[in-house]
């Protein structure tokens, strides 16, 4: 029997990931580091991406932090010639995102737009801009872009803006990869996190009442770990999911089941 290891492997490639100066975007660059890529690590809070470097580093893998604002054309294009200089951009995660909860009758619509800018937009140029490369080197690569289960569907607390933007994003991956998948062999897919540990969530999972209201409609009874998404990441990142392309990959512990 052949074994399936490798396929999980980055060996020899390397991958960029937005939103990568803490959180979810941090613990990414770990993981793809650890199956052995080279990272490109990008965030509007450049002076945080030092710690992160550090990581890779220690992992034995090279590593370069740009500081960029996936809003801006330029910067998008910035973090892909980073990844030139390493080799080439094989890897893209989509990662930088923001979010607030507010009543859509009472939202700014101009923070509601600033919201879906970088969410949702953000990562349509970040998309781009690796696209061209990747299609440039003709060797064909995969995107993940990080979308979330309220892209699925609705949660308890009120954050329309949010949750249209991971919805786009399902909608993005699905004709990226109808448009480059075939022809170039872009492989485009998205991961929906449930509730996780992390900055966006903290303000809700830090409350007793908002973590008993996860916990309650969870079927698996608690919050997802962080190395809980270190295996669908490598599947969607890696030859491992060679036969995946336009598809959303939940890992919400059972949360979107209701």
């Amino acid at each position: 029997m052949n074994d399936p290891v490798p396929a999980w492997r980055l060996d020899g490639r390397v991958a960029v990931v937005t939103g990568a100066s803490a959180g979810l975007g941090a613990y990414f660059a770990a993981v793809l580091a650890g199956a052995g890529a080279d990272v490109v690590i990008g965030a509007r809070r450049g002076a945080e991406l030092a710690t992160v470097r550090e990581r890779v580093l220690a992992a034995g893998r090279r590593c370069v932090a740009v500081a960029a604002d996936v809003t801006d054309a330029d910067d998008c294009a910035a973090l892909v010639a980073a990844a030139e200089e390493l080799g080439g951009v094989h890897v893209l995660v989509n990662n930088a995102g923001t979010g607030y909860a507010a009543r859509a009758e009472r939202d700014d619509p101009d923070r509601a737009a600033a919201l879906i800018e970088v969410n949702l937009l953000g990562a349509y140029r970040m998309a781009a801009a690796a696209g061209r490369a990747m299609i440039a080197r003709g060797a064909g690569g995969s995107i993940v872009n990080i979308s979330s289960a309220l892209g699925l569907g609705p949660g308890d607390v009120p954050q329309a803006a949010y949750s249209a933007s991971k919805a786009g994003l399902l909608g993005l991956t699905r004709d990226l990869a109808q448009q480059w998948s075939g022809r170039h062999g872009i492989r485009v897919n998205a991961l929906a996190p449930g509730f996780f540990d992390s900055d966006l969530t903290a303000p809700l999972l830090t409350r007793a009442d908002g973590l008993a209201a996860v916990v309650a409609r969870t079927p698996l009874g608690r919050v997802g770990r962080l190395e809980e998404l270190a295996g669908p990441l490598l599947l969607l990142a890696s030859d491992a999911g060679s036969y995946m392309t336009g598809t959303t990959l939940c890992v919400d512990g059972g949360w979107t089941m209701h």
